[in-house]
């Protein structure tokens, strides 16, 4: 253990070196280790490092500050083996000479200085302020642990040192440097920002634990494999013994730059530390403002650097990202964010509250509290998108109650809307309104602390209460008894409860409202009388066990770790935070989720009748007739069933009772439902790995007809339709000819490729020359997807003998139809008779009816097409800049980007595909892998799709392949 290091007499901040130019440096490498090859100069602050090509191997060649002694470097030597040696981080070994010693003195401009020659760790660095996925973050911290681990037994002669870096010495450290911020402002920001860190931490110096400690483990400083997870550590040149917990401050304000990682992603690295080295408790407090020291310093630093070597690259282009890491580190109070350290340990958040005092508020009359969460009835009918929604749902509320409330805690909806970043949206106030002039009572005796702009804010010991809204206040140092009046307030107003001098925001994000709890208390019953808790959020990891314990395992779930969804919102999902995702797979949901209309139709149908299809009514004859309507004239007798899966199955059995025969064809990589049939001729190795090789005997393949990555690609593809037609007739040549050919008119499964030019009208007609039948399987490309065409077999110029449909004939209602013509249907009579008790309901009908008025009146046919022209024309702009993208696949709202490692291999990019699409979920957009290869990203939203939501669509994913996943 330590206290606070001694003040030194001269400065800690270390000189620049001398210029070094690349020939120097292949001198100094040849003439003391007689090595030679290509040398690169490699940027540093207060070190000069260059890259040596020597053939066979590459080489680091390091030459120190010139503050740096020989007894350091060969403790930076001895480090790096006990990591390497010890652990299963790789480390640069220095390469020794015969008597065991690793540095030499050189001279450089009458300078001397002391150079060591390293192995170079292959590999990249996580610099830069590219994404880091959670993963990565984790690995960080957990890497940070195991570091410290290895160097905790070390203890060389000669190693300790004073320098800039150690965290010990940060005020005189920052004494030194603040002068050269020629910004007052910022100066002044970083000075108090410091200051205020190191009265937490001067108090728990002496109990805080210290070893030999990396003291540089950031992003730079640390190489990965291709999962961009850290598997190596190199620059061991702030190697020193000082406080442990130093180390992971360090990790943990070098994380703060990387898009995706804010205060509360960068727990996770916390998390990870502590579970390989435990954080004592004085650590825990001290670890934050270690990090806002570090960041202070960081700024300061770069100033200094260029104050005094103005042309250093290296300095000016980390001082932007410093800069970054400096302004999150103090985003909120320290206490804040050590209450999310504690929580990331284990450590429940002491939650604030207020002592027991009298009423803030006069509340004689009725008080109406106002529901504004994820799932109030209120916000129904996307009424949650109104700029004035609060202020209408207030007035309503005050028309028959004198004071109205909007609760503490609440995750607003209100306060949501769709984008890349969590909302703001969790209440850390009272928001009340009322019709008349009330008073407002200190609630305990204290003392005006602020009076003035509509706000005031009284001190009693150690809680604040601040009142915003105030129509009339007290000045200022005022003194007043509990229960005294303070202010006024009419219309609406705030009302916060805080720790004495914390400034507590409106709304704070969901990932922060717990922390924030440390130093807010909940005013409800100082203006209510009720103790009303706050809003407890849905405990997704709590469901989805829940969820495990009684749901089947193979009903899979999208996401591992699935947000829990609570409304629907035209082409939108809210989560029960009040997260809004912009929906890009939901072709169930085709008119988009809870339309007013088919809400308005279920239920009065509902309230009226709902039974089977064997009873005579008016709305399972309507549909039919509509649905009909929308085919060509042959096929003009419908089956109502209740699903994809079952319309496949029934189409199946269509053709089997038409021929008498058994046997029938499908196309490989398709996936057409789970009942039995359905699931025979579903050959998707995505949702079946064995799905080839299972197959009943009867159910016979053919290659899937993709020109891209099968056997035929671009103009060789129409071979495909040969290749099939041959074993049509093969077939039937060896006794087994098909009952029936089943194919979707557009690789819906594979990502919305489209058949080559004839492939169905070829396959058809062999077929039918065998008097077997041509099934559409229309089920996720069908009902005017596709833009162009309301049929995908349309795009193929085909008219079939049976269609398949379900999904968006529902629009999220179990609904699904077979057509086929009158013979076909009639011969079905010779295996039985066909019923489905739900199948054709009036609910269902009434729902299949209204979803065509929908269609029809909001032209989403129409939608389909020209939104779906201007997304893919956006994606393939995307794709001229990203090479991941090798190709766009799809009409109008059925795209797939399709993700290759090489467009001309076509290798799949399916680890990768999967990334994006959680990466994509961080940025509040909904999306899945899909494909034999689950390297497409599906792209079939709700048909009232936005320009403006496509808009929002590209440029998440340009984000996400810009910046990593």
């Amino acid at each position: 253990m330590t206290d606070l290091a001694e003040p030194v007499e001269t400065s800690l901040v270390q000189p620049a070196p001398p210029e070094i130019s690349d020939d120097d440096a292949r001198a100094i490498a040849e003439r003391e280790w007689g090595v030679t090859g290509e040398v690169r100069s490699l940027g540093s602050h207060q070190d000069r490092n260059f890259l040596i090509d020597a053939g066979d191997r590459r080489l680091l060649l390091k030459i120190a500050n010139p503050s740096v002694s020989a007894a350091e470097l060969e403790a930076q030597s001895l480090a790096a083996r006990a990591i390497g040696d010890g652990t299963p981080i790789r480390a640069p070994r220095a390469i020794a000479f015969d008597d065991g010693s690793t540095t030499r003195e050189i001279e450089v401009a009458g300078v001397a200085m002391q150079a060591r020659l390293l192995e170079f760790l292959d590999g990249e660095t996580l610099s830069g302020s590219g994404y880091l996925s959670p993963a990565a973050v984790r690995a960080m911290g957990a890497l940070a642990a195991t570091v410290d681990n290895a160097l905790a037994g070390l203890d060389p002669e000669g190693a300790e040192r004073d320098h800039q870096w150690d965290l010990r010495h940060a005020p005189a450290v920052l004494e030194d440097l603040l002068p050269h911020v020629d910004d007052l402002d910022l100066r002044e920001r970083l000075a108090g920002a410091a200051a205020d860190a190191w009265a937490v931490v001067a108090p728990l110096a002496d109990r805080l634990p210290t070893q030999f400690i990396h003291g540089d483990l950031t992003d730079d400083n640390v190489v990965h494999s291709a999962d961009r997870l850290p598997d190596g550590v190199i620059d061991l040149g702030d190697l020193n013994r000082t406080w442990t917990a130093g180390e992971l401050a360090i990790t943990l304000s070098s994380l703060l730059h990387h898009d995706g990682v804010d205060l509360a992603a960068a727990m996770v690295a916390v998390n990870a530390y502590h579970s390989l080295r435990p954080l004592t408790t004085e650590e825990a407090e001290a670890l934050w403002p270690l990090v806002v020291a570090r960041g202070a310093v960081l700024v300061a630093s770069a100033h200094h650097v260029l104050s005094t070597d103005a042309g250093n690259v290296y300095a000016a282009e980390n001082l932007v990202h410093e800069r970054v890491i400096f302004e999150s580190a103090v985003s909120v109070p320290l206490p804040v964010a050590s209450a999310l350290v504690r929580a990331a340990i284990g450590h429940p958040v002491e939650q604030f509250a207020a002592p027991d005092g009298a009423r803030a508020v006069e509340t004689s009359s009725e008080i109406a509290v106002l529901d504004l969460s994820a799932t109030s009835p209120s916000l129904d009918e996307g009424r949650w998108l109104d700029d004035d929604a609060e202020s209408v749902l207030f007035a309503q509320a005050l028309a028959h109650a004198g004071l109205a409330v909007a609760a503490f805690g609440e995750s607003r909806l209100t306060r949501s809307r769709p984008g890349p970043d969590e909302p703001e949206n969790v209440a850390l106030g009272l928001e009340l309104a009322t019709r008349e002039e009330r008073s407002v009572h200190a609630p305990w005796a204290g003392v005006v602390v602020q009076s003035g702009g509509a706000v005031i804010v009284l001190r009693a010991g150690e809680v604040d209460l601040r009142v915003e809204g105030v129509t009339e206040a007290i000045a200022e140092g005022t003194e007043i008894e509990a229960g005294g009046i303070i202010g006024r307030v009419l219309g609406t107003a705030w009302v916060h409860m805080t720790r004495a001098g914390i400034a507590a925001p409106r709304f704070a994000p969901r990932s922060l409202a717990a922390a924030w709890r440390a130093v807010v208390a909940d005013p409800t019953p100082f203006v209510t009388g009720i103790a009303e808790p706050a809003e407890k959020s849905a405990d997704a990891a709590s469901l989805l066990s829940r969820r495990d314990a009684v749901f089947a395992d193979v009903q899979e779930h999208y996401f591992a770790d699935p947000p829990v969804f609570v409304r629907g919102w035209r082409e939108h999902l809210v989560d029960a935070d009040g997260r809004v995702y912009l929906d890009t797979l939901n072709n169930v949901t085709s008119v988009g989720h809870a339309h007013p209309r088919l809400v308005a139709a279920v239920a009065r149908q509902w309230s009226l009748l709902n039974t089977n299809s064997r009873f005579h009514y008016p709305a399972v004859v309507e549909f039919s007739e509509r649905l009909a309507a929308l085919l060509p004239e042959s096929l003009d007798t419908v089956f109502l069933v209740n699903s994809g899966s079952e319309a496949v199955d029934l189409a199946l059995r269509l053709a089997q009772a038409w021929t008498g025969r058994p046997d029938l064809l499908a196309v490989q990589e398709a996936y057409h439902g789970w009942t039995y049939l359905s699931d025979a001729v579903s050959t998707s190795v995505a949702d079946n790995p064995a799905a080839l090789e299972t197959r009943p005997p009867f159910i016979h393949t053919v290659p899937a007809p993709n020109p891209f990555r099968g056997a035929h690609r671009g103009n060789k593809a129409r071979r495909y339709a040969d290749e099939a037609v041959a074993e049509v007739h093969r077939l039937a040549e060896e006794g087994t000819p098909v009952a029936g050919f089943i194919a979707e008119a557009l690789f819906g499964n594979g990502g919305g490729i489209a058949l080559p030019d004839g492939y169905l009208a070829a396959v058809y007609d062999a077929v039918r020359a065998y008097g077997g039948l041509a099934i559409a399987d229309e089920v996720q490309v069908g009902y005017g997807r596709l833009g162009e065409w309301f049929w995908g077999f349309e795009q193929q110029g085909v008219v079939p003998d049976v269609v398949t449909v379900a999904k968006s004939m529902g629009s999220g209602h179990p609904l699904g139809a077979v057509v086929t013509t009158r013979a076909v249907a009639e011969r079905y009579r010779t295996g039985g008779y066909f019923f489905s008790s739900a199948g054709g309901s009036p609910v269902s009908s009434v729902v299949g009816t209204t979803v065509l008025d929908i269609l029809r009146d909001e032209d989403l046919q129409g939608n389909a097409r020209d939104t779906g022209a201007y997304l893919k024309m956006r994606l393939q702009e995307l794709a001229e800049r990203h090479p991941l993208i090798g190709a766009v696949h799809g009409f109008g709202l059925y795209l797939g980007p399709e993700f290759v490692r090489d467009r001309e291999t076509w290798e799949p990019a399916t680890a990768e595909t999967a990334a994006i699409c959680d990466r994509l979920r961080d940025l509040g957009v909904v999306a899945q892998p899909t494909g034999d290869h689950q390297n497409i990203l599906k792209i079939k939203p709700p048909m009232c799709f936005s320009r403006d939501s496509a808009d929002a669509l590209v440029a998440a994913l340009d984000r996400v392949l810009t910046t990593g996943w």
